[in-house]
């Protein structure tokens, strides 16, 4: 398979396909939604939560931190995450504007 052609695209455009593609996971929107809600978490409680084995759960949660969305503090031998407010804030912004309304007044598609 080719290169990506990712300089082809604005930075808007390439920061919006990194971010759908942290959230591509269902597990991943179940996480969010749980960290949302709890607004903090240990890592064994999430595993109940999910149903998933904890191999599975830590590697979604590590790709949800490297994308930046959850952050996450060691205590003793657990851990703890919660969402990073200010990656929160620009996944919101930048997906809101790439959902904006559009007129269907008039519209003669499909």
């Amino acid at each position: 398979m080719g290169a990506s052609k990712t300089d082809l695209f604005t930075t808007e455009q390439n920061e919006i396909a990194a971010m759908a593609k942290a959230l591509a996971h269902p597990a991943r929107i179940a996480i969010l939604q749980y960290l949302v809600e709890k607004n903090v978490c240990i890592t064994s409680t999430l595993v109940e939560e999910l149903g998933l084995a904890q191999a599975t759960t830590s590697q979604h949660l590590k790709e949800l931190k490297q994308a930046g969305i959850i952050q996450g503090s060691v205590e003793g031998a657990s851990v703890c995450y919660c969402i990073n407010p200010e990656v929160w804030k620009v996944y919101k912004s930048l997906f809101n504007n790439f959902f904006k309304e559009i007129d269907t007044t008039g519209q003669q598609c499909c």
